[in-house]
C-alpha cells in the first residue's frame, strides 16, 4: 500500500486527537499503584476517551477485547486487562489509542508500580530515551532506516535488547498504515521521509535477547519469565521544519 501523506489541516486534526489521548494517559498514570487492577485502568481509559467525544481505537480492533493493552513485567505488548491487583516492584506497560475527528492517535508508556529495582528503572529510562533518538532522526530527507538505527544503537549501547517481532507503523485515518517501522535496522535505507508522513514510533525493549512468544490467549506477547520489557510510543508527524510530537510532551 502507498504511504499516505497528510495535509497540514489533517495533521492539526491528528494533533487534536493526540491531545485527548495524552490527557487519557495522564489519568492512567495517576492511577497506577500497588493494589489497583489493570481492569480498573481499562475502565479509567474508556471513560476518559468517551468523555471527550472520542472512540477507543483498540476495543474490537482485530478482535481485541479491551480499551488498553496492559502488559506487566515480561509481557512486551497486547496484555489483556485483568482483575489481578498490581504488586509493589512490578512494571506495567500501557498502550492505548483513540479515534477523534476521523483520525487515530496511539501512545504507550511503561510505569513503575511503587518502588522498583534499579535495573527496571534503567530499562524504562533507556526505552524512553531511545524513542527520542528515533524522533530526532525523523526529519524530511532522512530514510526510515535512520530512525530504526538510532533507536537500536541507543538500546544496544545500554546493554539491552530491541524486540524484533513487533514494530511501529504509519498512522492516520486508520490505526495501522504503511510503512512498518522496525526499531532495528540500517541507516540510509528504506523509504525517504517526507513532510506529511505520520508515524507511531514505538521502541519495545527487553533486558535480554529472547524470542517473544504469543501465549494461549492469542494476544499476550511474552519475552519469558524474569525478562522485563518496556514500551514507549508517541504519534509523530514529519514536517518541513522537522518532527512534530502529536501525543505526549517533551
Amino acid at each position: 500500500m502507498p504511504i499516505v501523506l497528510k495535509s497540514a489541516a489533517e495533521i492539526e486534526r491528528m494533533a487534536e486527537a493526540g491531545a485527548r489521548l495524552t490527557e487519557v494517559m495522564d489519568r492512567i498514570a495517576g492511577a497506577v499503584r500497588p493494589g489497583v487492577s489493570t481492569l480498573e485502568l481499562d475502565r479509567i481509559a474508556r471513560e476518559g476517551i468517551e468523555a471527550q467525544g472520542a472512540k477507543p481505537a483498540f476495543l474490537g480492533l482485530y478482535g481485541f477485547p479491551a480499551t488498553i493493552c496492559a502488559s506487566p513485567n515480561e509481557v512486551v505488548v497486547h496484555g489483556i486487562p485483568s482483575e489481578r491487583p498490581l504488586e509493589e516492584g512490578e512494571i506495567l506497560s500501557v498502550d492505548v489509542g483513540l479515534f477523534y475527528g476521523g483520525y487515530a492517535a496511539d501512545m504507550a508508556r511503561t510505569f513503575p508500580v511503587g518502588r522498583v529495582s534499579e535495573e527496571a528503572e534503567r530499562l524504562i529510562r533507556v526505552t524512553e530515551e531511545s524513542f527520542w533518538k528515533g524522533f530526532e532522526a525523523a526529519r524530511p530527507g532522512a530514510r526510515l532506516g535512520d530512525v530504526s538505527a538510532a533507536i537500536q544503537k541507543h538500546v544496544e549501547d545500554a546493554g539491552f535488547w530491541v524486540v524484533r517481532e513487533f514494530v511501529g507503523h504509519g498512522i492516520g485515518s486508520a490505526m495501522h498504515e504503511d510503512p512498518q517501522l522496525p526499531n532495528f535496522g540500517r541507516s540510509g535505507v528504506g523509504p525517504q521521509l517526507r513532510p506529511g508522513m505520520t508515524l507511531a514510533i514505538e521502541p519495545m525493549v527487553t533486558l535480554h535477547a529472547a524470542p517473544v512468544v504469543v501465549l494461549e490467549d492469542g494476544w499476550t506477547a511474552s519475552s519469558g519469565r524474569g525478562n522485563l520489557a518496556a514500551h514507549y510510543e508517541n504519534t509523530v508527524a514529519v514536517t518541513e521544519s522537522g518532527p512534530r510530537l502529536l501525543t505526549g510532551r517533551r
